[in-house]
C-alpha cells in the first residue's frame, strides 16, 4: 500500500512538473522554428534560432531594450532594498505609540490595484514635468520612483528582523557605532539571505513591469523588453519564431538570477516566516 502510494505521488508531481515546464520547453523549441511552423504546432527544435535572432537585430532595437531594462531593473532593486530594509528596521527595532498604526496603513495600501493609481500617478509626473522635466514624463525616473519599495518588502524585512538578535545591537550601541553604523555593519552582512531573496523578487517584477512604462515611456529609445515584445505581437501579421526568440533572450537575464541565488532565496524566504 505504501509502494502503491509513493508511486502515486510520484506521478502525479511529475505530471505537474511537465505541465509547468512545457510552456517554457514550447517556448525554446518554437524559437528555433518559422513562424509558419509555429501556428502548425510543431514541436520539434528547428534550424532557424540564428536566423530569427539575426533578424530581431536587424528589424529591433534590442540592445537598446535590453539595456533599458537592466538599467531599470538594477536602479529599482538597489533603491528597494535599501529603503525597504531601513523601514523594516525601523518598524522592529523603534518602538512608538503611532507605529503599528502607522504600519497597518502601510499594510492596507496593499489592497489598492496599481492599476487604481496610474492615473493619479501620471497627473503627479505631469506636473513634475512643468517644474522637473529631467524627473517627468517619459524620463526612467518617472517609472523607477513609484516602484522603488513597496508594502510588501517593507512587511518581508520587518519580519525577517524579528530573527535578527538584538543583543547584536546593543553591543554595537556599546562600542559606539551610530544606528546606521549598526544597520550597514552588522545587520546588512547578517540579512543577507533576505537581501538575497529580496532583490530577486524586485529584479524579476521590474524586468517584467509592462503596464507603468507603456503608459510613462513615450519616446522610442526608452522602450523596455516587455514593450518590444508586445510591439512585436501587435503588428499586422506577428511573427511567431521572432516573438518566441526574442521572449527567450528576455527570459535569460531573470532565469540567471534566480538560479545562482536559489540557495539564499530559499533561505531568506523561510527564514522570514518562521
Amino acid at each position: 500500500m505504501a509502494k502503491l502510494r509513493r508511486t502515486f505521488i510520484y506521478l502525479f508531481l511529475s505530471a505537474a512538473a511537465f505541465v509547468s515546464f512545457f510552456p517554457f520547453l514550447w517556448m525554446v523549441i518554437s524559437s528555433t522554428n518559422r513562424s509558419v511552423d509555429v501556428t502548425r504546432g510543431t514541436l520539434l527544435p528547428g534550424t532557424h534560432f540564428m536566423a530569427n535572432l539575426q533578424k530581431l537585430l536587424d528589424s529591433t532595437e534590442l540592445i537598446q531594450a535590453l539595456a533599458n531594462s537592466a538599467k531599470l531593473s538594477l536602479s529599482t532593486t538597489f533603491l528597494a532594498l535599501l529603503i525597504a530594509s531601513l523601514a523594516g528596521y525601523g518598524f522592529e527595532i523603534f518602538r512608538s505609540k503611532a507605529r503599528d498604526i502607522v504600519f497597518t496603513v502601510l499594510l492596507l495600501s496593499m489592497m489598492i490595484p496599481f492599476a487604481a493609481m496610474m492615473v493619479p500617478l501620471y497627473r503627479m509626473f505631469a506636473r513634475i514635468s512643468q517644474v522637473v522635466p529631467a524627473i517627468g514624463i517619459d524620463t526612467m525616473y518617472a517609472v523607477v520612483l513609484p516602484t522603488v519599495t513597496t508594502a510588501f518588502l517593507i512587511f518581508f524585512f520587518r519580519q525577517s528582523t524579528k530573527m535578527f538578535p538584538k543583543d547584536m545591537i546593543e553591543a554595537g550601541r556599546i562600542d559606539g557605532l551610530t544606528e546606521l553604523g549598526v544597520f550597514f555593519r552588522l545587520y546588512v552582512p547578517t540579512m543577507k539571505t533576505t537581501y538575497a531573496a529580496a532583490a530577486i523578487i524586485t529584479f524579476m517584477s521590474s524586468w517584467n513591469n509592462y503596464l507603468w512604462p507603456l503608459v510613462v515611456l513615450q519616446s522610442p529609445d526608452k522602450i523596455t523588453i516587455p514593450l518590444l515584445i508586445s510591439n512585436l505581437g501587435s503588428s499586422y501579421s506577428p511573427d511567431y519564431g521572432l516573438i518566441m526568440t526574442a521572449i527567450v533572450i528576455a527570459t535569460v537575464p531573470t532565469a540567471l538570477v534566480f538560479f545562482l541565488m536559489q540557495k539564499h532565496f530559499v533561505a531568506g524566504m523561510t527564514g522570514s516566516v518562521k
